[in-house]
């Protein structure tokens, strides 16, 4: 399986879209500190893909922008990396309380 894929509906891997990529990234790299954006909001302002993508697009390619910024809608931060990323949002005037983001006072709105 290769690295720019995601798993589809069958379980088979999908090749992810390198322009979608690219603006995912693009996009999050824009998130300023102390705020944050839910992956749904990513995917509404690159006007492309889903969640799921902007997930896992971030996943395998996020290593080079503030991964930790970008949160689920309801401001849970995302289980796979919460103990990396409340710290990180912490140090940057975040408030996490049990795993989870104020939406209403840390999302960005461009």
């Amino acid at each position: 399986m290769q690295p720019d894929e995601d798993r589809g509906i069958s379980g088979q891997r999908a090749p992810l879209d390198a322009d979608l990529v690219e603006a995912v990234l693009t996009l999050v790299e824009q998130v300023p500190p102390g705020c944050v954006v839910s992956y749904g909001d990513v995917a509404e302002l690159v006007e492309r893909g889903g969640p799921r993508q902007v997930a896992a697009i971030i996943a395998r390619h996020g290593d080079g922008v503030p991964w930790w910024r970008v949160v689920r809608a309801d401001g849970r931060l995302a289980d796979p990396v919460r103990d990396r990323a409340a710290p990180l949002l912490v140090a940057e005037g975040v408030l996490v309380r049990d795993g989870r983001v104020d939406m209403r006072a840390h999302r960005w709105q461009p």
